[in-house]
């Protein structure tokens, strides 16, 4: 197990990294903008974060009041849909709720990032600090139960990613009555791509079932995944009723208590893997700017000296996908790397393509030499690789 004074010296390493080599490359092609906002300390100090999502009635408070052992301040149970906010669930010397727009300017806090979706989503969001042991090391982010044709007021996909980007862990929720993905259950799995090995299925309030119902509902939930989750590794399900009076128990008990007991051990696990995340996070943002340098600097490059600018703007937006295929092919990059083709272009309409800079490979260089050299390094310098 890696000490604690070395992964501060890791983590306070990788700022240093950042602000030398990554920010300055991101800040040039206004990566922030396309992207992700350009981090903070408080994004390379935080706690491991949980994300829950599932539709409504799906047990995701319930959840984390169980785990805590208590319900978290502010928090609302019922079969209805009851949450309908982001709420951060972290610790603190006295129960309390904070408002979002007050979260998202605290330094203390890696929310920062989520002032770009407004004031509409930030008074959507809250968070709830309470003194717990678990609370120490992990936040919980409990969220609003996804509805089939709900019109919201802000940009619901966009901070589910935001959230998914920033999550150690994500649980998807199911209750084994209502199994359907719906239309936007189906969009908000879609939007967690990118995050596969973070995902977890819970599958909740199985009290009350037999094992040949049991069967055919984790038959049902695997088959509905497959036609939404593209990935070939089977994802971790956990089997249980996590809340505190279940009905009766017509499974095996003891399968309850191992699966609880797994669950509250990769819990307990997120905090001595938090560096090894970070770290992962950081080299992943970094080819990431290092993509999106590519595309910027191809753009301007095909933008004319004099005249037809607005004309070639036009195409090369109504053309993005043709533009994508070159840039990978010219600089070998894998499709993978490549970023949301519909989000790229929807923020690309709005910006004037000539006011971009031309490549600079010295900073890209730059950049490379950050993953190839200096981050090894450091990592072997505190035994962290």
């Amino acid at each position: 197990q890696v000490s604690s004074e070395n992964v501060a010296a890791v983590i306070a390493g990788l700022k240093d990294l950042y602000a030398r080599k990554l920010k300055p490359l991101e800040r040039l092609y206004k990566f922030n903008v396309f992207s992700s906002p350009a981090m903070t300390d408080s994004d390379f100090e935080a706690k491991p974060m949980v994300t829950l999502l599932g539709q409504y009635s799906t047990g995701k408070t319930t959840f984390i009041s169980h785990i805590l052992g208590r319900s978290y301040p502010g928090a609302h149970i019922g079969p209805e849909p009851t949450t309908d906010r982001f709420v951060a669930v972290m610790g603190g010397s006295v129960d309390k709720t904070v408002p979002g727009n007050t979260v998202s300017v605290h330094a203390n806090t890696p929310f920062g990032g989520l002032k770009r979706f407004g004031t509409a989503f930030l008074s959507k969001f809250e968070c709830a600090q309470m003194s717990h042991p678990l609370l120490n090391d992990v936040t919980f982010i409990d969220t609003p139960g996804v509805l089939s044709d709900t019109e919201r007021s802000y940009d619901f996909l966009g901070v589910t990613e935001w959230f998914a980007a920033k999550s150690d862990m994500i649980f998807l929720l199911f209750d084994p009555h209502k199994l359907d993905i719906s239309d936007e259950l189906k969009r908000v799995i879609e939007s967690l791509r990118g995050n596969d090995d973070k995902i977890r299925v819970l599958l909740n309030k199985v009290d009350g079932i037999d094992a040949q119902q049991l069967m055919r509902v984790y038959g049902a939930l695997m088959w509905s995944l497959g036609k939404v989750v593209n990935t070939p590794e089977v994802m971790r399900v956990y089997i249980g009723s996590f809340y505190d009076n279940p009905q009766k128990i017509i499974l095996s008990k003891d399968l309850f208590d191992l699966e609880k007991k797994d669950l509250l051990r990769e819990l307990s696990e997120l905090p001595k893997r938090s560096c090894d995340r970070r770290i992962s996070e950081f080299v992943k943002r970094a080819h990431a700017a290092k993509v999106h340098a590519y595309l910027i600097g191809h753009l301007k490059q095909q933008m004319p000296i004099l005249w037809g600018k607005a004309d070639a703007q036009e195409s090369l937006v109504v053309n993005l996908e043709d533009e994508f295929v070159k840039v990978q092919s010219l600089y070998h990059l894998p499709k993978g790397d490549l970023p949301n083709i519909d989000t790229f272009r929807r923020v690309l309409a709005v910006h004037n393509i000539d006011s971009f800079h031309r490549l600079r490979p010295s900073m890209i260089q730059s950049v490379d030499d950050m993953l190839t050299h200096d981050i090894p390094k450091l990592l072997s310098n505190y035994a962290v690789a």
